[in-house]
């Protein structure tokens, strides 16, 4: 499903106009009555009084159509505005005249005081016009004191193109927002309805087709997508009768330390479970044994250690013999953050990342590239990829993990023009980008997951697909979608609390042969 943000908005809605010729009135008529139907299609038994609540811009207008449509249809539709009646320009003005013309109520509210009055009668369902999605400033004064009573209401709620509140570029909350129960969206959903924290404030999202001129999207060009099956099915190439395992891939994990013999089990076992011809996996000598009592389909290398981690200056010579066949590189669960691992992940920049051989980072690999800098993987010969969770992430951009969470999508967006690799921010709906400026959300997943050794999982996940020759975005893409869409089983067996990452690598064969049918 393609993504906008505030800008494409704008220019959707300029393109179709000036280019195209579709009157600016004509699709705010449509978005308005599209909210009316969605309101009475979605809850038929709160709409004997609606209210409008609606700011003094274009959506303030959509919202006063919505409310002429209700009225129209025989339902009660009465309007609170945010300001005066002479505040209002264009489309809006004309809106708000036609509402009153067919019998509208309207309360005209431009202060707080007025405000209280306007709104101390509940009503049985709201139609959230207070902003759109140009809202790049904190909400304050008059609508927030409006968002908060309009959610104390505790009834249905329809935003008009996206919750009052909610910054459409990023799902972040600008200081308060409406809890919708339904988000109208027009032409196309925007990434704040499917980024948290402003997902949960958007509801059921309906995305309606207004009438934009069909050409103008192709001339925007929008890169954003929020990730679901149909966008990924034709990434799993189906295996001839004719196969063996030198066909799908050997990937070279280099993972663990003391007491972390799980994150090399695990990373190897999702490899090997979506699809690895073979893996091999290169771990401090010390716990090899663990390692290869495991998994016996596992091939194992035991390294040179110092105090139970890879000796950084003996290990690279031992690596470098592994490498022949190997063409993709899982670096990093487990391997703690010193200065050996740090030399390790030097020499793997300059000279184990080769353009035939893909290299993942994850977890302690991460830490130990923030230590060092993340603008050195730009030394790197070969495609690179980054799986930080939030925490991660913040160490490598040298932020808080407030200000990563706050705005995922510019995180990653920045890491990943920063580092010239492709980045994942984990999380729920997790982030994807490019540094050629795609970005992707991921739509699948639970809180189940909230468990030890899921990014681990995750990173044999995509690894494998890196094995299998797919563009590291692509590899990112079908992991992350793969990955959440095996627990998404697991938890409609067993329950959302209790599941283990075992279980979801255990689930991955089975997940695969439902994405292909």
């Amino acid at each position: 499903m393609i993504l906008l943000n505030a800008t494409q908005s704008r220019e959707l809605d300029r393109i179709s106009q000036d280019k195209y010729g579709i009157p600016s009135y004509s699709l705010m008529t449509r978005a308005g009555e599209a909210v009316a139907d969605a309101l009475v299609d979605r809850f038929p038994d709160a709409i004997t009084d609606v209210l409008v609540v609606a700011g003094k811009g274009n959506n303030g207008g959509d919202g006063f159509v919505a409310g002429r449509r209700l009225i129209q249809d025989g339902f009660a539709a009465r309007a609170v505005l945010l300001g005066r009646a002479t505040d209002l320009k264009g489309d809006a003005a004309r809106a708000h005249a036609e509402f009153r013309a067919c019998g509208g109520k309207v309360l005209e509210a431009a202060g707080e005081p007025a405000l209280e009055t306007a709104l101390s009668k509940k009503p049985g369902a709201v139609i959230d016009a207070i902003f759109g999605t140009g809202l790049n400033a904190q909400v304050k004064d008059a609508p927030r004191r409006a968002i908060e009573i309009v959610n104390s209401f505790a009834v249905p709620t329809i935003a008009v193109d996206i919750a009052s509140g909610v910054n459409s570029d990023t799902g972040a909350v600008m200081g308060a927002a409406i809890r919708a129960s339904m988000s109208v969206t027009f032409g196309f959903a925007k990434f704040g309805h499917v980024s948290y924290p402003g997902a949960g404030q958007c509801g059921e999202l309906r995305v309606v087709d207004i009438g934009f001129a069909p050409h103008a999207i192709d001339e925007i060009a929008p890169r954003g997508r929020f990730l679901e099956r149909a966008d990924l099915q034709y990434l799993i190439r189906p295996r001839p009768q004719n196969s063996h395992k030198g066909m799908y891939g050997h990937p070279l994990v280099i993972a663990g330390g003391r007491g972390k013999s799980g994150a090399v089990l695990l990373a190897s076992r999702a490899a090997l479970r979506t699809g690895a011809g073979l893996v091999t996996a290169a771990m401090p000598e010390s716990i090899q044994p663990i390692v290869a009592a495991g998994q016996a389909e596992l091939m194992t290398e035991p390294i040179a250690d110092r105090d139970g981690h890879f000796d950084g200056a003996h290990a690279p010579d031992a690596l470098k013999m592994l490498l022949d066949g190997k063409n993709a590189l899982i670096v990093g669960p487990g391997i703690g953050v010193t200065d050996d691992t740090k030399r390790l992940i030097e020499w793997l920049i300059s000279d184990a990342c080769e353009r035939d051989r893909p290299m993942l980072i994850d977890a302690d690999g991460l830490n130990a590239l923030a230590a060092i800098g993340c603008e050195s993987l730009r030394r790197a010969r070969g495609a690179t990829v980054l799986t930080p969770h939030p925490g991660e992430a913040s160490r490598l951009l040298g932020v808080t993990t407030t200000a990563i969470n706050a705005d995922r999508v510019t995180a990653a967006r920045t890491l990943a023009e920063r580092t010239g690799a492709c980045v994942l921010i984990k999380g729920s709906r997790s982030v994807i980008a490019s540094p050629d400026g795609d970005v992707y959300v991921n739509s699948t997943g639970n809180p189940g997951m909230s468990t030890p050794g899921m990014g681990d999982a995750l990173s044999g996940i995509v690894g494998a697909m890196l094995g299998q020759h797919l563009r590291p975005l692509d590899a990112l893409a079908l992991g992350v979608f793969l990955h959440g869409y095996a627990a998404d089983r697991v938890a409609a067996r067993m329950g959302r609390v209790g599941y283990i990452a075992g279980d979801l690598i255990d689930e991955l064969p089975m997940a695969l042969e439902a994405l292909t049918s």
